[in-house]
């Protein structure tokens, strides 16, 4: 009888025999992360080793995505915390609309989706060196987004 892990291996390892995909992640080869071992079978060419950049390692799944491969784009979930600062802003309509993109202010639906990340509205501008100071300084491994409005 198979184990949970025995098909996850079986799954990558059927997943490897196609032709077009491609596998994108963190501790594919070197292991370091809880499913490393779901990827033991699978040849060292079907294998691309990324550093820690989501938004990279996305931004390549798509671009070979739209190339033609199937990407399986591996992330960590969790098992590492690094520390971001991330600083929005949200623009005002004159002289030129934006839209939306650039406009709304999506602070409350940042804070619903990240779970290790804090959300920093700046609404005074007395905070806001002490606001980015606390940012650096954090110790917690949470990452913090600021929010500027469109004061400036």
């Amino acid at each position: 009888m198979s184990t949970y892990k025995d098909e996850l291996e079986r799954a990558m390892l059927e997943l490897s025999l196609k032709e077009d995909t491609i596998f994108l992640g963190q501790s594919l080869e070197y292991g370091g992360i809880a499913m490393a071992h779901t990827f033991d079978k699978i040849p060292l060419e079907k294998k691309v080793e990324m550093p820690v950049a989501e938004n990279l390692q996305l931004g390549i799944s798509i671009g070979m995505s739209l190339n033609g491969f199937v990407p399986i784009s591996i992330m960590t979930d969790g098992q590492f915390q690094p520390k971001v600062i991330i600083r929005v802003a949200f623009g005002a309509t004159h002289p030129v609309n934006p839209q939306e993109q650039h406009l709304g202010d999506f602070s409350d639906a940042y804070e619903k989706m990240l779970k290790t990340v804090e959300v920093v509205r700046l609404r005074d501008k007395d905070e806001i060196v002490e606001q980015y100071l606390r940012a650096y300084n954090r110790k917690d491994g949470v990452s913090t987004i600021l929010v500027e409005g469109h004061q400036f």
